[in-house]
């Protein structure tokens, strides 16, 4: 089972960035095979999928709310997935987390779903007015 550590998590003002990291280990296939995601659960509300992206360098997946504002990347080791976050809104704040897949971005209308086998414990982000 894959390992995932999220960090760089904080607070920030509107109009701010912040860049998360996600160490990954343990992978049991190919760290090539695999979807690696963003998600994010606010108080009260569901988990919800952010972006993905497959470790082979493929395609990417955004939310609607995310677009242009938030890039996914990971390194050529795939063993760190970063979500680079820029033009911070109130409604970003809460806990994100890293997630892993094997073989296939479980996707729903081009976001991802919560079907990810593997899940990092979070990170916190708050964004203040």
């Amino acid at each position: 089972q894959v390992q995932l550590v999220e960090s760089g998590g904080g607070s920030v003002q509107v109009g701010g960035s912040l860049r998360l990291s996600c160490a990954a280990s343990g992978y049991t296939y190919s760290s090539s095979s695999y979807c690696m995601g963003w998600f994010r659960q606010a108080p009260g509300k569901e988990r919800e999928g952010v972006a993905a992206i497959y470790t082979s360098g493929g395609s990417t997946y955004y939310a609607d709310s995310v677009k242009g504002r938030f890039t996914i990347s990971i390194n050529n080791a795939h063993d760190t997935l970063y979500l680079e976050m820029n033009s911070l809104k109130p409604e970003d704040t809460a806990m994100y987390y890293c997630a892993a897949n094997k073989f296939i971005c479980p996707l729903s209308r081009g976001k991802p779903t919560a079907s990810f086998v593997a899940w990092g414990q979070g990170t916190q982000v708050t964004v203040s007015s």
